[in-house]
């Protein structure tokens, strides 16, 4: 039997637009507040509604295949004073968020993905400072 093109995009029935909202508003509430990123956050952020709305809409395209977001992520982080300890923290409060809204394969998703970008962020950000960077997180 041959699957519909539908049928080979569905998502887990975990994941919904609402399910990412909350993901996104939880996390980066968290985030505001932290001591190590919360300042870089907060310095970097001008319009949070408008942020959180393109990063549930990054998240969405990821895992919904909704093709919103169209962004271009990498630029603004360029200019941003980010050390490795900063996307630890990230990826420790990210985890942490999306472990208690998801279940565990869900979860694992949302993970995989988010220590994908984190070693790209890394390494496009050593690239520009004229340095190497080998994957951390993803590895």
């Amino acid at each position: 039997m041959s699957e519909t093109p539908s049928a080979l995009h569905e998502a887990h029935p975990e994941i919904t637009e609402e399910a990412i909202a909350l993901l996104v508003r939880t996390f980066y509430g968290r985030a505001r507040e932290d001591d190590l990123i919360g300042p870089i956050f907060n310095g970097a952020v001008a319009d949070w509604e408008h942020h959180l709305s393109q990063i549930a809409d990054f998240w969405s395209s990821m895992l919904l295949r909704t093709g919103r977001y169209d962004g271009r992520p990498m630029r603004p982080h360029l200019r941003l004073p980010l050390q490795p300890e900063h996307f630890d923290r990230w990826l420790l409060l990210f985890e942490r968020t999306v472990r208690e809204i998801f279940s565990a394969d869900v979860a694992d998703a949302f993970i995989l993905r988010a220590r994908r970008i984190a070693d790209g962020f890394e390494m496009g950000i050593a690239t520009t400072r004229g340095e190497i960077a080998r994957p951390r997180h993803s590895v």
